[in-house]
């Protein structure tokens, strides 16, 4: 368009202008619609379209706080508001940025061009938005959303017809509005390329804003996910295709003795001590996917660290990039699994009831020895309660936070002893589990092994837990692996190990090396004081489980179960009173009928069938009175004569015993 056609243009738009302005009349011919909507909103606004100077401006704290606010976009914007004012520095063009509320951020232009525009409030802090200036291209894009070219006669108030603007709002990822780019100018100076060229910097700027947000999401995501690693109760360390160490986290450096230097750059093998070593690396550069796979770590020290072991390849687009390998230590695995399966203990020595001094002597001399790490040997019948003092135990010492691991020696196959105690490697026997199992020393590694009934261990397997009181070491059946173990070992027994040392059934080394610390558990007939404790205890115990209402207990009851010689001591005694308590009736109270006939003293029994021989006198009558009417075939006179009764009196005791003529 030459400037002659764009001049006459001009002159027809601003007639028209004028016309609505004054008039009210708007000629739509040749009016764009978005300047016709814009007039309409406008007007509707209140907009003096005479105006000459502009008075909706920023004070200067307010503008300080807008520029902080809207820093990011400024600092984003500015390279390319600079790249573009030199395309267009000697054509009398001002470049604006607005924030999304319409108010001027930042503006550059040749200063005699400012100054002369000074009164059409084109500096920073002036808003431009409709409602303050009218139709202007940065308003109607605000409100639009699209890119706009506002030529001279189309800007509602007449000070900006000598204007030409093009803007573009800049846009977030969500297409919400941040600020828009504009280039003003004189309106004959107009050209169809400079709105293209607002465009391509805006959207420039998008671009950067956007990938400026991804850099800071993938910055937050990487945070986050070191933090992660950082405090995860696991190791993981990451590996690159060449096998060598990238990453390494804080529990892996701690559990492993490194520091970050020791490792990072190094080779995987130089953490690795296991006779798989070779077999893992093969594994790893053929992308193998290792679960739950035992592997020995070697720490600073040299020391073997065995830990269940993760491997997973890291691929992309199918090549092997690295791998992610994540391991715990196998003593915390077995300690969760523990958790578990109930492999713990729950009682402590406020639960060993009893006032007795036999019960008093053993519960100190089994605090004491809580506090230290000896091994222990409870002795005592069967039933005095050697695993509650074993738990106790174990609870009152330092290692309560870790594994109590029971096992019965005397109800274990003989040939599955050591197996049991030590564990074994993949294809030790037959039936041997995949990949091994490990033993009771590993599983308790921490804690505390409760070996019950050790008097009927075998022989053979006496000999391999010797060596491992003596070296705190295991090796697993068909291993070779030495592993080192921390356990605290309780053993009881209910026989006499020193007898059995001299018959030959348990060898005295091993008696000597469990016998550091004795504790005697008394039976029940040493300690018949606490009898009536116990009875009490399970009958509050079975009545609230069973559901029953037991109203009370009498002396000859207590004195029955007091005077019994109890030789199951305290679990016999429990399962008496369970028996009892599921036989009696409810809302009653027990006595000595209650009792177990076996229980029950003679003279308790004669004395229970003596009373039921004897009879009340009221009882006496009645069975007279019943005889002797039947003895006369129903003759209730003759009945009373023979009794030396009246008839009248007959009937009476008659009504009273409920006692029908025949």
């Amino acid at each position: 368009m030459t400037v002659k056609r764009l001049l006459n243009k001009n002159e027809e738009i601003i007639n028209k202008w004028k016309l609505f302005v004054k008039e009210g009349i708007l000629n739509k011919q040749g009016i764009r619609d978005v300047i016709y909507e814009s007039w309409k909103r406008s007007k509707e606004c209140g907009i003096n379209p005479f105006v000459e100077e502009f008075s909706v401006r920023l004070e200067k704290h307010e503008l300080d706080k807008r520029y902080k606010q809207f820093a990011p976009l400024l600092d984003m914007a500015k390279p390319f508001m600079d790249s573009l004012y030199k395309l267009v520095k000697d054509t009398d063009f001002i470049i604006r940025l607005t924030d999304r509320d319409g108010y001027v951020l930042a503006h550059i232009g040749e200063e005699k061009l400012i100054n002369m525009y000074s009164s059409l409030g084109l500096y920073d802090g002036y808003n431009v938005t409709e409602e303050a200036s009218g139709t202007n291209a940065i308003g109607i894009a605000l409100i639009t959303g699209k890119p706009i070219q506002v030529l001279g006669g189309e800007h509602y108030i007449q000070q900006h017809h000598k204007l030409t603007s093009s803007a573009c709002p800049i846009k977030d990822k969500n297409e919400q509005i941040l600020g828009v780019l504009s280039i003003t100018g004189n309106y004959e100076l107009v050209h169809p390329h400079t709105l293209g060229m607002v465009i391509a910097a805006a959207e420039a700027i998008e671009r950067e804003i956007k990938l400026e947000e991804r850099n800071k999401e993938l910055k937050l995501t990487n945070e986050r996910f070191y933090e992660i690693t950082e405090s995860i109760s696991e190791g993981i360390i990451k590996v690159d295709n060449k096998g060598c160490i990238v990453s390494i986290n804080r529990f892996a450096k701690k559990l492993l003795s490194f520091k970050e230097k020791d490792v990072i750059g190094k080779n995987f093998k130089h953490i690795l001590s296991s006779d798989n070593t070779a077999s893992i690396i093969r594994g790893i550069s053929n992308c193998r996917k290792y679960e739950e796979e035992e592997i020995y770590f070697k720490t600073r020290t040299g020391r073997k660290k065995t830990c269940i072991t993760n491997v997973t390849p890291i691929k992309v687009d199918k090549r092997l990039e690295g791998v992610v390998i994540t391991f715990r230590e196998v003593k915390m695995v077995h300690s969760m699994i523990n958790k578990i399966v109930g492999a713990n203990a729950k009682f402590t020595f406020n639960d060993i009831l009893g006032n007795s001094e036999s019960i008093k002597k053993a519960i100190k001399l089994a605090s004491i020895s809580a506090k230290s790490n000896t091994t222990i040997l409870l002795q005592g019948e069967s039933g005095t309660g050697k695993e509650m003092f074993a738990q106790s135990i174990h609870n009152e010492s330092d290692r309560r936070d870790y594994p109590f691991v029971f096992l019965n020696c005397g109800a274990i196959p003989r040939e599955l002893v050591s197996s049991e105690l030590f564990g074994y490697i993949e294809g030790a026997f037959t039936g041997a589990k995949r990949g091994g199992h490990p033993g009771k020393f590993e599983l308790a590694d921490g804690g505390t092994i409760f070996l019950d009934e050790i008097g009927d261990m075998p022989l053979d397997a006496q000999v391999s837990l010797l060596r491992v009181l003596e070296d705190r070491k295991v090796v697993r059946v068909g291993g070779h692996d030495v592993i080192p173990i921390d356990v605290r070992v309780i053993a009881a027994t209910n026989k006499d190990l020193s007898r059995e040392v001299e018959i030959g059934n348990f060898r005295s080394d091993l008696f000597y090396r469990i016998n550091v610390m004795t504790i005697n558990t008394p039976s029940l007939r040493e300690r018949k004081d606490d009898i009536r404790i116990f009875i009490d205890y399970f009958l509050e115990k079975f009545s609230k489980n069973t559901g029953k209402n037991i109203k009370g207990i009498s002396q000859r009851f207590y004195q029955g179960m007091i005077n019994y010689n109890w030789p199951g001591n305290v679990r016999e005694l429990q399962n008496v009173m369970q028996t009892v308590i599921n036989v009696a009736e409810n809302n009653t109270v027990l006595t000595h009928k209650n009792l177990p006939r076996y229980i029950r003293p003679k003279e308790m029994i004669d004395d229970i069938n003596f009373k039921n021989e004897l009879l009340t006198l009221e009882e006496v009558e009645k069975n007279t009175i019943v005889k002797t009417i039947q003895g006369l075939n129903g003759n209730i006179a003759a009945a009373a004569k023979i009794l030396g009764i009246g008839r009248s009196t007959m009937y009476r005791k008659m009504k009273k015993y409920n006692i029908e003529e025949v």
